[in-house]
């Protein structure tokens, strides 16, 4: 069975109602994102960080997966097929995608102040101040924010070379070390690009473009790979 490794970003989750990471107005449901999103935010003013990412872990568990998650979820009869997610959303597993990979995190979690390696499923759908880990520190949201290290971006390159097909779907290819990824994919290997803008991947080889938002830019690239399965 073919390996069809696939890069995720917002855009596949915009048509499930959650807006992407970073607004045309650089701001993230009003907020600018070095006011929420940065490990010196937290030590300004962890209260409003927790309640920021209290409030988005609730629109993400009230949101549904959509054609283009499921249809990434069907695609497991065909191919071996690996989730690599920018998103903090769970919406690739409740679709059921088997093999998927966060690098930015995934906010149904929450990590240790202290040792971003230790992390807790969230009971509910809020951590709370005072909720400490074994260490006796803080739970934080288990996200990935600007200024720290990416823990899984050694595992996704290492997937990325082994893949015998490649998809990018709603990622701009803005944010590193994410955008870096697909340098690692051979480059006589077919890649694949779904997305209304498409990003510069002109200095790539073998790369076909589908400027269509997700749902239905996933439903034509499905008739194409199950020829190809």
């Amino acid at each position: 069975m073919k390996k069809l490794v696939v890069l995720t970003g917002a855009g596949i989750s915009a048509e499930s109602g959650l807006k992407t990471f970073r607004d045309s107005d650089g701001l993230w449901e009003g907020y600018n994102v070095y006011d929420v999103a940065t490990p010196e935010a937290w030590e300004r003013n962890p209260v409003l960080v927790q309640d920021f990412y209290n409030e988005r872990r609730k629109q993400v568990l009230a949101a549904q997966p959509n054609a283009a998650h499921q249809i990434l979820a069907d695609l497991e009869e065909h191919y071996d097929v690996e989730i690599i997610t920018q998103n903090i959303d769970d919406l690739h597993e409740r679709a059921g995608s088997s093999k998927v990979i966060h690098l930015h995190g995934i906010i149904t979690r929450s990590q240790s102040d202290r040792r971003a390696s230790l992390t807790y499923p969230i009971v509910g759908d809020e951590i709370r101040m005072g909720e400490l880990c074994e260490l006796g520190t803080q739970l934080r949201p288990h996200v990935v924010w600007f200024g720290e290290s990416v823990p899984m971006i050694e595992v996704a390159a290492r997937i990325c070379k082994q893949a015998d097909v490649f998809l990018l779907v709603g990622t701009s290819l803005a944010v590193y070390p994410a955008a870096g990824l697909i340098s690692y994919v051979p480059h006589v290997v077919t890649k694949y690009v779904v997305d209304p803008n498409i990003p510069e991947v002109g200095r790539y080889k073998n790369v076909t473009a589908i400027a269509e938002k997700a749902g239905v830019g996933m439903q034509k690239l499905k008739d194409i790979l199950l020829n190809n399965a």
